[in-house]
C-alpha cells in the first residue's frame, strides 16, 4: 500500500511530469489561457494515459517482450496512444464543439508529448500493471492540477499587463510564470523520501 501512496505522490507532487520533466509543455502552454480550457485538456489527459496504460502494458508484457520485439515499444505505443487521442478528438468534436475548438492542435500533441512518456516511464520503472494505472491516473491528475493552477496563475498575469514593462508582455510573462508555478512544485520534493 506504501508504494502505491509514494507513487501517487510522486505522479501529482514531486515528479509532475509537466513541472519536473517537461513532459507536454506544448499543451501546458498553448491550452492554459482559460481555466475551463485547462479543465478538458486535463480531462484527456487523465483519459488517454488510463486508457494507453490499460493497453500498453499487456502489449509490452504480453506480446514485445516474449518475442523480444521490446525495440518495437515506442512505435506500438504511439499506435495504441494515437488511437486513443484519435477517439477521444471524435468524440469532443462531436459532443463538445467549443472545447474542441479551444483545445485545438493541442490535442494531437498530447500523444508524443505526454502519454508516451508516461507509459514509457511505467516499464523502465518496473511498475505491476496496478502500478502502471495508478501511475498514469495521478499523472494526469498532477498534468490537470499543474494547468488548473498555472492557468489561474496565467490570467493574473494578462489582468496585470499594464504593470507589466513592455519587455516581459505576452510569451517573457507566460514563461516566467510558468518558471514560477514550476518552482512551487520543488517545494513538495522531500515528501517522496
Amino acid at each position: 500500500m506504501s508504494t502505491y501512496v509514494a507513487i501517487i505522490i510522486a505522479a501529482v507532487l514531486t515528479n509532475n511530469f509537466v513541472l519536473s520533466k517537461f513532459y507536454g509543455c506544448c499543451p501546458f502552454l498553448g491550452v492554459s489561457k482559460k481555466l475551463d480550457s485547462s479543465i478538458g485538456m486535463g480531462a484527456a489527459v487523465v483519459f488517454v494515459m488510463v486508457c494507453a496504460s490499460l493497453v500498453t502494458y499487456p502489449i509490452y508484457h504480453l506480446i514485445l517482450k516474449p518475442l523480444e520485439l521490446t525495440y518495437l515499444r515506442t512505435v506500438a505505443f504511439i499506435l495504441v496512444i494515437a488511437v486513443f487521442v484519435q477517439l477521444l478528438e471524435m468524440v469532443i468534436k462531436k459532443l463538445m464543439p467549443p472545447l474542441y475548438k479551444t483545445l485545438g492542435v493541442y490535442l494531437p500533441l498530447i500523444t508524443t508529448n505526454c502519454v508516451l512518456g508516461v507509459t514509457l516511464m511505467n516499464i523502465d520503472d518496473g511498475y505491476s500493471f496496478g502500478q502502471s494505472l495508478v501511475n498514469a491516473a495521478f499523472s494526469g491528475l498532477g498534468f490537470a492540477l499543474a494547468m488548473v493552477i498555472f492557468s489561474v496563475v496565467r490570467s493574473r498575469v494578462d489582468d496585470a499587463e499594464e504593470e507589466t514593462p513592455s519587455t516581459f508582455r505576452g510569451v517573457p510573462a507566460t514563461l516566467i510564470a510558468a518558471a514560477i508555478v514550476s518552482m512551487s512544485f520543488l517545494g513538495f520534493g522531500g515528501l517522496g523520501q
